[in-house]
């Protein structure tokens, strides 16, 4: 705050014979102001101000006008400053890249364009939008409703390093960054795929604990003449041949532990050795290509769809079932700028944080002030067969005058019969 102290005294300086000027600093120019002479009555009547500058200055005397001024102008210098906090991006942000649109708080450049965290980098010479200053994810889609952004990873398979005939280790990563990112891999849409004949991949955090993993085998008769890659049953990836896996830990990055399960390596070149974090339903429909023989070389190549979530003040968690991060209580610290939006805590095996919603009714862009906007309910299919009135974050649907029912499904209002009541 600019003032100190404002005091009120109901006694003047005694004018003299020449008049008193009172100087207030304002800006970068001095503002100047006569005290005409005033007689006792006036004297005894007139208040004067005094503010203590912020910085121990002396006490200077100054008129009820320019103080109103003075209070006005920290006034609007203070909501401009607010307005800019809650205005989000600057006009000159690149709204898309690659054929991707590009929502804030995520954005590509000038770091007023995005959120801390969420920077894009836009390769025009590739046609990529990647995540972070670049790496190995490019981006897909965003979705500010989900939370989630689909990235296809060009890295293909994890490039697992062999140190014995027993196996080797690897990472998967694609450049997220630290725990500190507002990206992890999404539990409910991701999988580990792993492919080859007798083989068995391991994911892992940090100390090496185990979340997830699964063995691929190649069925063999007992002539060791015939190897069998696929199962009769029509999965496509049931554990002959592949296998799948659910990750049930959410991270930016994982260990590999990669093991040979036949130790004389009869049948490694039988089918493509990958192992894969993926988009889950992804490799049911890829299986087919994946997994024939002629691609043995260039399949692990092949890029992967994988999908991640995010979060805002992204923090990983210490203690299990103790959030390290959560919604601000300060509202102007909050990434939520919309009015018609609310701040929802994200927490989980990994990390905690925050995320922004539309309310009900709603939808658009809640990190931008005015971002959300009223669903129109009457102009989508199927949520009105009678008389539709949008409201304000809802709407009203009822069957015309003179008939009854269910406004809701078609033909669900009835007039009635004559006769009837």
């Amino acid at each position: 705050m600019l003032l100190n102290q404002v005091m009120l005294s109901r006694s003047v300086k005694r004018a003299g014979s020449k008049s008193d000027i009172a100087r207030l600093p304002f800006g970068n120019s001095t503002a100047t102001t006569k005290l005409d002479k005033k007689t006792t009555t006036e004297r005894n009547e007139t208040q004067t101000q005094y503010v203590r500058s912020w910085y121990g200055q002396s006490t200077r005397m100054i008129p009820a006008e320019h103080l109103v001024l003075l209070l006005l102008h920290l006034c609007f210098s203070a909501a401009q400053a607010a307005a800019a906090r809650g205005a989000g991006p600057p006009p000159r942000c690149l709204t898309s890249c690659a054929g991707v649109s590009v929502p804030y708080p995520f954005g590509v450049g000038d770091s007023r364009c995005y959120w801390p965290g969420f920077n894009l980098t836009c390769d025009r010479a590739r046609g990529r939008l990647l995540i972070g200053d670049g790496g190995t994810l490019h981006v897909v889609e965003i979705s500010l409703d989900s939370s989630t952004v689909r990235v296809m990873d060009s890295a293909g398979a994890v490039n697992i390093t062999l140190q014995d005939i027993y196996g080797g280790n690897g990472t998967w990563g694609g450049g997220l960054g630290g725990g500190d990112g507002p990206y992890v891999v999404s539990e409910r849409h991701s999988q580990l795929v792993v492919t080859g004949c007798n083989v068995q991949a391991t994911l892992v955090g940090e100390g090496r604990d185990v979340i997830s993993g699964c063995s691929s085998f190649c069925s063999m008769n007992k002539y060791r003449t015939d190897v069998k890659t696929y199962s009769d049953d029509g999965a496509a990836c049931s554990g002959i041949g592949c296998c799948e896996a659910p990750i049930p830990i959410g991270r930016p990055a994982y260990g590999v532990r990669f093991r040979w399960l036949d130790e004389d390596h009869e049948y490694d070149r039988k089918l493509p050795i990958a192992v894969r974090v993926a988009e889950r339903g992804w490799f049911d429909n890829a299986s087919a290509a994946l997994l024939d023989y002629s691609t043995i070389d260039s399949s692990p190549g092949t890029a992967v769809p994988v999908v991640l979530e995010f979060a805002l003040d992204s923090k990983p968690v210490l203690t299990p079932g103790e959030a390290t991060s959560a919604c601000p209580e300060d509202a102007a610290r909050s990434a939520c700028r919309s009015s018609l939006s609310s701040c929802h805590n994200v927490s989980g095996n990994y990390r905690s944080g925050y995320m922004c919603r539309c309310d009900d009714g709603y939808h658009g862009n809640p990190y931008l002030a005015g971002g959300c906007q009223d669903i129109d309910e009457c102009a989508l299919p199927g949520m009105c067969s009678g008389e539709c009135t949008n409201t304000a974050g809802g709407y009203i649907c009822r069957c015309p005058r003179g008939a009854r029912g269910n406004p809701r499904i078609k033909d669900g209002c009835i007039k009635p019969s004559l006769g009837e009541h």
